[in-house]
């Protein structure tokens, strides 16, 4: 790690805090995922155990103040993702869906009662929550949205379906979008609500080590109060969105540097017509290319971060963000599986495995076509959407 980090000496512009936030979530990766990700992998274990010392470590809420979250500037959430992601995606993604999905809906859109009754618990990961927006019939187009939420007198009754809901089967509490009368709308469903069901989408060639569902919701009646008052409207979705999507940017960056850290080692002790692998004019090229993608990658993280602190960022920002960093991390640990060899598409070296993870973090949040889109429309200023 020391030789990639010594190349933009990124710790000079950090600050004492930032660093400290970093380093915390670097050693909780190294003592808990990196011995046990292998066969959380193989097995689909989702690492819901896991909970309690990342918010011990005041890793999941970061950036969110007050009700006993951790609070926090947006390069720290960054860095921190950034060093789960290098443990695994499907590591990071538990940390996303918790904190920059459920806990910014409640945060951000509920009321003081509702912030009080989950986000202590969240924060410490006592609880766990999920984000239920994404629909079977169209994952791109929350516009047309199916899932129905009518009043029944002083209730609410929901119905519909949802698919792709990360941790939907461990959560306790499920931040569901619907149709209402008065437009979209955020509600707080416990996840032992009767009518609630949630099933895991199995098999998975990606994203082992966490779990997406099917989420269906059929007469599901929740009181007056389960209603997120300000989350009216699809802009309050995407709020939540856009800051998992910003995490993803910094995430990926850890994905591929630990790609190139493992390949690193490895070239620089296998030999080959006697001398290291290391030592070969194609094999430096390989490793200068993809250490200039990943600084590239750290450094527009970086800027993301610091304009996101100064002044907030447009989603046309966070879809940069997105869409370059995803794509530069899948191209980096394609070229480190290749560059392992045999070793590459085994266990020993983690390529491969973060390779098939981004294919599903290449998806989610947006895809690379919605990302373009949405930088076509800030270039050009024509919606090209429909």
């Amino acid at each position: 790690m020391e030789a990639i980090d010594a190349l933009l000496d990124i710790d000079a512009v950090l600050s004492e805090r930032e660093r400290t936030i970093r380093d915390r979530a670097r050693a909780l990766v190294d003592t808990e995922v990196r011995p046990r990700i292998a066969d959380w992998w193989e097995r689909g274990h989702v690492p819901t155990e896991l909970l309690p010392a990342l918010g011990e470590a005041g890793l999941l809420g970061l950036g969110i103040e007050g009700h006993g979250c951790p609070g926090g500037s947006a390069v720290e959430a960054g860095l921190a993702m950034q060093e789960l992601e290098a443990g695994d995606s499907g590591v990071r993604t538990i940390v996303s869906v918790q904190g920059s999905l459920a806990m910014t809906a409640i945060a951000r859109f509920g009321d003081d009662a509702q912030r009080e009754a989950w986000l202590p618990r969240m924060a410490r990961g006592a609880a766990i929550g999920a984000l239920a927006l994404t629909e079977p019939h169209s994952g791109s187009d929350p516009g047309s949205m199916r899932t129905t939420a009518r009043r029944d007198g002083g209730d609410w009754v929901l119905d519909g379906a949802k698919r792709w809901i990360g941790l939907a089967t461990v959560a306790d509490v499920l931040v569901v979008w619907a149709r209402t009368d008065e437009g979209v709308q955020g509600f707080l469903v416990p996840a032992d609500a009767p009518g609630v069901t949630a099933t895991p989408i199995e098999p998975k060639l990606s994203m082992r080590a966490s779990v997406q569902c099917d989420v269906r919701l059929d007469g599901v009646r929740l009181p007056r109060e389960a209603a997120l008052p300000e989350a009216r409207g699809l802009r309050a979705a995407f709020t939540c969105l856009d800051q998992a999507r910003y995490g993803i940017a910094w995430g990926a960056m850890g994905a591929a540097r630990d790609a190139l850290e493992a390949v690193l080692a490895l070239v620089g002790e296998r030999e080959a017509f006697g001398r290291p692998l290391a030592g070969f004019q194609l094999t430096q090229a390989r490793l200068a290319d993809m250490a200039v993608s990943l600084s590239q990658g750290q450094l527009l993280a970086l800027h993301l971060g610091r304009t996101k602190d100064a002044r907030g960022l447009r989603p046309e920002q966070v879809s940069l963000g997105k869409l370059a960093n995803v794509r530069a991390a899948l191209a980096i640990c394609r070229e480190a599986r290749a560059l392992a060899g045999g070793d590459g598409i085994t266990h020993a070296q983690p390529a491969m495995r973060h390779a098939a993870n981004l294919e599903s973090v290449r998806t989610y949040e947006g895809t690379d076509e919605v990302h373009q889109l949405v930088l076509g429309h800030a270039l050009t200023g024509i919606a090209a959407f429909r």
